[in-house]
């Protein structure tokens, strides 16, 4: 509506339940530290999937576009608290290329993928010019679940859950045997994945399998590897968790190095905040090498917090 600023066409009772922090950033720095978290990287909100909708390559980056310029200014001015990606449309990889570069001229850490792109899956080797710019920049990819198509696929008793799980967070899986299997990461050593809100507990599964099958099925595997499957993801991939005790229980056999624990500020399937707590109960027993590196480690080593 003309005149009218996003936020004023929210109603009384919808901004009653909000959480300020997620449009206000002093309130999110200071619900941020009254939850323990020291830097976070940040992801859009509605632009989240409105960005990756439409199907014309040009409106999506000039969707993106808009969305990073804002990004870097407004997050620009705190970089040793917050990392914010940038929105990277994947319909035209030449324009793909170009908006990393632009992206990381901006000062934005991160690029940020659809986590599908219904017209080129990522084992299409088309994608390498595109891995190879992000290898030079040295930009870690992340790719958020529920992305670049639509997540909502079942209706009816059981959709929220049905959804969640099986159409945004099996994106996770998705993607880094995308990348493992169709020989992305054995080409490029030097890309950095990192899978969100996606869980983690599938981790192991999917390590296990894709070993099992690479090897069992020789005779049909393209391309060949260098490394295992489960070995490609465990030196280049990582998934975010908010409350998952399985993949903390499978630490050994994934790798350590492979996790990443976030809050999810401020949406209700996150821990905050009561996230000290929450990590109390899934972290016990772990030790404390291992915490410190699940809880802001990893995440310091590949999006360059100095913490």
């Amino acid at each position: 509506m003309e005149g009218l600023r996003p936020r004023s066409l929210m109603t009384a009772a919808v901004l009653e339940k909000a959480v300020v922090g997620g449009w206000d950033l002093d309130v999110r720095i200071r619900d941020q530290e009254r939850d323990g978290v020291a830097a976070e990287v940040v992801f859009p909100t509605w632009a989240l999937q409105a960005c990756f909708v439409p199907e014309d390559p040009g409106f999506q980056l000039a969707l993106c576009k808009s969305y990073n310029d804002w990004a870097a200014e407004v997050f620009g001015g705190w970089p040793d608290r917050i990392v914010a990606v940038g929105l990277i449309p994947m319909l035209d990889i030449d324009a793909a290329v170009a908006e990393a570069q632009r992206v990381a001229d901006l000062g934005l850490r991160a690029l940020f993928l659809p986590a599908q792109v219904p017209s080129r899956p990522y084992n299409d080797g088309s994608y390498d010019r595109f891995w190879a710019a992000a290898s030079d920049l040295e930009l870690p990819l992340t790719f958020h679940s529920g992305t670049g198509v639509e997540p909502r696929v079942v209706r009816g008793p059981g959709g929220a859950v049905i959804n969640y799980l099986l159409a945004a967070q099996l994106d996770g899986p998705r993607v880094m045997l995308s990348l493992a299997a169709g020989g992305a990461l054995d080409r490029f050593p030097k890309l950095r994945v990192v899978t969100v809100e996606t869980g983690a507990s599938w981790l192991a599964w999917v390590m296990t399998q894709a070993d099992a099958i690479y090897e069992a099925h020789h005779m049909w595997t393209r391309p060949k590897l260098s490394l295992k499957p489960s070995e490609l993801m465990r030196r280049q991939c990582a998934a975010t968790f908010m409350h998952d005790p399985v993949a903390v229980a499978n630490r050994e056999f994934t790798g350590v190095g492979t996790l990443m624990w976030g809050n999810d500020y401020p949406h209700p399937e996150g821990t905050w905040p009561h996230s000290q707590a929450r990590c109390a109960e899934q972290f016990e027993g772990v030790p404390s090498d291992e915490l410190a590196a699940i809880v802001g480690g990893n995440a310091a080593r590949v999006f360059g917090f100095a913490l």
